[in-house]
């Protein structure tokens, strides 16, 4: 039987915190900043979690 392999992509996307959640970047803070409001960038900032609806299949994708 071979190894399971991650998906590198989405290693590269999820971290996990020492209490086991999942925790992501926020999408739409990339660029055309200038059409976004001030406050609306600073919360796109801060890191955000992943659903528990989504769990289980970040938790595949990156072998935990």
């Amino acid at each position: 039987m071979p190894k399971m392999k991650s998906n590198r992509a989405a290693m590269k996307r999820f971290r996990v915190n020492a209490s086991g959640r999942i925790k992501r970047e926020h999408a739409f803070a990339n660029h055309i900043l200038t059409s976004k409001k001030r406050g609306r960038k600073r919360r796109l900032r801060k890191q955000g979690q992943i659903e528990p609806v989504d769990m289980r299949r970040v938790k595949r994708m990156i072998l935990i």
